[in-house]
C-alpha cells in the first residue's frame, strides 16, 4: 500500500469515527465502513474503510481496488483471517466475512453498483479480474 492511500485512509478513520460515521468529501455521498482485520502476513491489526452496502442485516464490501488488475491487500487478509471488527456509523460489533460466489456474487455486485455506479466503471477496468464480493455477517453470542 502506498503512503498516499495509507496518509488517506488514516484521514478517513478519523473523520469517520469523530463524525459517527460521517466522512468528508471524497466520500461524503459514499457509505462507508471500518473493517478491523488481522494482517495475513504480518499478523497485525489493520483497519481499512469501505464503501459498503447492505443485503438484509449483513453489510456488503467489494474489493475492487477501484479498478486495478490485483485485488486489494485487505482481501487477502479477509480470506486469510475472516474474523472482523466492524464499524458502521456510531454502531462496533464483531462479524465474520464470508466470500460469496456465483449468482449471489453477481447480485451482490450489482446492488452496490446500483447505489454507487463507480462500481461499474471498476468492473470494466478490471476486466478480466473477477472483482471479489464479502458479505460479513454480525456474529451473535
Amino acid at each position: 500500500m502506498t503512503a498516499e492511500l495509507l496518509a488517506m485512509n488514516a484521514k478517513v478513520i478519523e473523520e469517520f469515527r469523530a463524525n459517527d460515521g460521517k466522512c468528508g468529501p471524497p466520500f461524503d455521498q459514499v457509505p462507508m465502513a471500518l473493517v478491523t482485520m488481522v494482517g495475513a502476513k504480518s499478523g497485525r491489526e489493520l483497519c481499512s474503510p469501505l464503501a459498503y452496502s447492505t443485503d438484509g442485516e449483513d453489510v456488503v464490501v467489494i474489493a475492487s481496488a477501484a479498478g486495478r488488475p490485483s485485488h486489494p491487500s485487505w482481501y487477502h487478509n479477509l480470506v486469510a483471517n475472516p474474523d472482523v471488527l466492524l464499524e458502521v456509523g456510531s454502531e462496533q460489533y464483531e462479524a465474520t466475512a464470508v466470500l460469496t460466489e456465483g449468482e449471489e456474487r453477481e447480485r451482490l455486485y450489482a446492488a452496490q453498483a446500483e447505489e454507487l455506479s463507480v462500481f461499474n466503471e471498476y468492473a470494466e477496468k478490471a476486466a478480466p479480474r473477477v472483482i471479489p464480493v464479502f458479505r460479513l455477517v454480525r456474529v451473535t453470542e
